[in-house]
């Protein structure tokens, strides 16, 4: 079993508006603990679980949602030039 190095000082958000808090970010995955200073820890992972493509919340692993498109640009009119 891997664990995962939580960092509740890096919350992740969602994309809704306003955003909100859905939970703290995989910093790091290893296959041992390590000494961390406070306020990180270690929690338990499966090995499909990858630092900064996953979150933690509660107790489970969730993937970090992905950014909404960016929008179409929308092309000048072509009237008339005024000078």
């Amino acid at each position: 079993m891997m664990k995962a190095l939580i960092s509740p000082l890096e919350p992740v958000y969602n994309y809704d508006d306003p955003p909100q808090k859905i939970g703290d970010r995989v910093a790091e995955v290893a296959d041992a603990e390590f000494p961390v200073a406070p306020p990180f820890f270690w929690v338990d992972c499966n090995d499909n679980i990858v630092a900064d493509k996953f979150y933690w919340n509660e107790g489970l692993f969730y993937p970090v949602p992905e950014p909404p498109p960016p929008p179409i640009p929308v092309e000048p009119s072509t009237g008339p030039t005024v000078i």
